[in-house]
């Protein structure tokens, strides 16, 4: 109540620099919103665009390959799921569609993340639940090199470093 009482009286004083920033934000929003009305199927083709490439990088990041000609059916239509890859690019996009439907509503919490995890794991053993036993990460290179990216911990164990050997 007293923030309004001050905004009566006399506005704050704000840096020139702040008062651009603001500025830009409201023609950029602006602009935001004509092209929304103006080019509604160019927009959804850009973000079907995004959500194709963003789960093709993610699983891609975990070794998860997909035949490129399939990533589009997987990722918007109901086929009939070849392999456990196509699975993970299944389970990727029903946690993205998650987020994207109920982000705004969605607490960032544990049950959340498991929830995510759920989905995008939903053919696992270990789908929704912590692990119960560590495994690293292991990058492989083009060249049939490896080195472990991650050392990962099972909850209530001390990291690899920690624990006494």
């Amino acid at each position: 109540m007293r923030t309004l009482r001050l905004f009566a009286t006399r506005p704050p004083d704000l840096p020139q620099s702040t008062a651009w920033y603001l500025a830009d934000l409201g023609e950029a929003r602006g602009k935001q919103e004509l092209f929304t009305r103006q080019s509604p199927q160019r927009l959804k083709a850009l973000r079907e665009h995004a959500i194709i490439e963003s789960a093709v990088s993610s699983n891609r990041i975990e070794g998860v390959t997909v035949e490129r000609s399939r990533i589009g059916t997987l990722v918007f239509g109901k086929p009939l799921l070849r392999d456990r890859n196509e699975e993970e690019v299944r389970g990727y996009r029903d946690a993205l569609k998650l987020i994207h439907e109920q982000g705004t509503e969605m607490a960032l919490d544990e049950a959340a993340v498991l929830r995510l995890h759920a989905l995008s794991r939903r053919q696992s053993f270990d789908a929704g639940r912590y692990k119960e036993r560590a495994s690293d990460i292991i990058e492989r290179y083009s060249d049939g090199r490896e080195r472990i990216r991650f050392k990962t911990v099972v909850p209530g164990e001390p990291p690899a470093a920690l624990r006494e050997t």
